[in-house]
């Protein structure tokens, strides 16, 4: 523990000195490649996936068959404001949307959950 927290002294006194020896203006330059680089590395592709995320709980609708974060399978029987009522096998349970996971279910169903969809909009139509 003590080598590490030296280490870190070292880094940070070469680090505080740097400016001082050299180009201050290369030294800002690569800090600012590193955020540019942390955003489009780590930041844009997180707010991306919950974009999406985002978009498939509005999307949901009833009679979709849908996988839980939990791992729970059911299909979609009651949307409201809340929450979401998903029947299983077991009975009715209600859960927020936020519980619905896009990756489990794509995963699980694929095209068949789309599938579902269309033939549930289909026999209300009827």
């Amino acid at each position: 523990m003590l080598i590490f927290n030296l280490n870190i002294m070292n880094m940070l006194t070469l680090f505080l000195q740097a400016p001082a020896q050299g180009n201050s203006t290369t030294m800002l330059m690569m800090m600012g490649v590193m955020v540019v680089g942390f955003y489009f590395l780590m930041i844009r592709p997180q707010m991306k996936k919950q974009k999406q995320e985002k978009k498939f709980q509005e999307d949901l609708k009833v009679g979709s068959r849908v996988v839980l974060t939990s791992g729970l399978h059911g299909r979609i029987a009651q949307i409201q404001e809340d929450g979401v009522v998903i029947e299983t096998l077991s009975g009715k349970l209600k859960f927020e949307k936020a519980a619905i996971s896009r990756e489990f279910t794509a995963n699980r169903f694929g095209d068949k959950a789309a599938a579902d969809k269309k033939e549930v909009v289909e026999t209300e139509k009827k």
